[in-house]
């Protein structure tokens, strides 16, 4: 869920106002045609993925050098593809992993969607990002997937042969679960982080229900007010690992919904830093 409620206050990023994006732009357009920028011991290079419905601008990491990486999969949250996610994917993938960075939303917008000062409490930028996210229907998601995968799996620094991991932030969780389930042979492990409650729903196509068609092993990390709202869904979730043989981990941090993106007005480091240690954790046991 992203309402004025459980995403509160403004998401600012210096680097999306007008006159900072465009001196990005004007440098990503210097570089030769699909060439990779390396920046410090990661290779940033900015990509299009087709897929079913069009082409999807999306940003690629791995570390520079010789060698293989298992890949992961980042779904943005409702606010898509910016710097602060860029930001995430060259962090992950100095960590050893092959990182693709997908704009969600490639079927209504190129990314940025939003500028350097985002409200939550307006009603019309809300709606515009609601639009957005309605625009991906549930088979629109899994051939996403299947196509944000096979690019992964097309580099040459992918490592063959070993799982993949998906990790998803608000909107994402539930688009983490949904990737699990249209690839169930690629992803090893699935990260969740303020997923909201659309993870379980009372609908037919929960994300919840896909759990036992998946063979991953999950970090779901619920933000408290999320939890306040809902708080039996944690135990649903845990009820439907247990019933689908899956090893997860559910667990309620003491942030608000969206604390692990830098840039908004609940940002919280150190559950922040908590976090990804966790996710590390389980990327080294999982994507082997």
């Amino acid at each position: 869920m992203c309402d004025e409620f459980i995403h509160p206050g403004l998401v600012t990023d210096s680097r999306l106002s007008r006159r900072a994006f465009g001196l990005m732009t004007l440098g990503a357009a210097g570089m030769a045609s699909g060439a990779a920028l390396a920046q410090s011991n990661v290779v940033e290079q900015d990509v299009t993925v087709t897929t079913a419905d069009g082409s999807c601008d999306a940003v690629l990491y791995h570390p520079a050098g010789q060698g293989q990486w298992p890949a992961v999969l980042i779904w943005p949250d409702i606010m898509g593809l910016r710097p602060a996610f860029r930001d995430m994917g060259r962090r992950l993938s100095e960590q050893g992993f092959v990182v693709l960075v997908p704009n969600p939303f490639y079927r209504s917008a190129k990314a940025p969607v939003i500028g350097d000062n985002f409200d939550f409490g307006n009603t019309e930028q809300r709606a515009r990002l609601t639009g957005y996210r309605n625009a991906m229907t549930d088979s629109g998601v899994a051939s996403d997937a299947k196509a944000y995968l096979a690019f992964l799996d097309a580099q040459p620094q992918t490592a063959k042969g070993r799982k993949a991991g998906v990790q998803g932030y608000c909107m994402g969780g539930s688009l983490s679960f949904r990737t699990a389930a249209a690839v169930p042979d690629r992803i090893g492990a699935v990260g969740s982080f303020h997923g909201g409650n659309g993870l379980v729903t009372k609908e037919a196509n929960s994300p919840h229900l896909l759990i036992a068609k998946t063979n991953a092993t999950y970090l779901v990390c619920h933000a408290q007010n999320d939890d306040a709202q809902q708080p039996q869904m944690k135990d649903e979730l845990k009820a439907a690992f247990a019933a689908a043989g899956r090893p997860a981990t559910v667990e309620v941090y003491a942030a608000n919904h969206g604390w692990c993106v830098k840039g908004g007005a609940v940002y919280n480091e150190a559950e922040a830093e908590r976090a990804w240690s966790n996710l590390g954790t389980m990327y080294k046991a999982s994507l082997v």
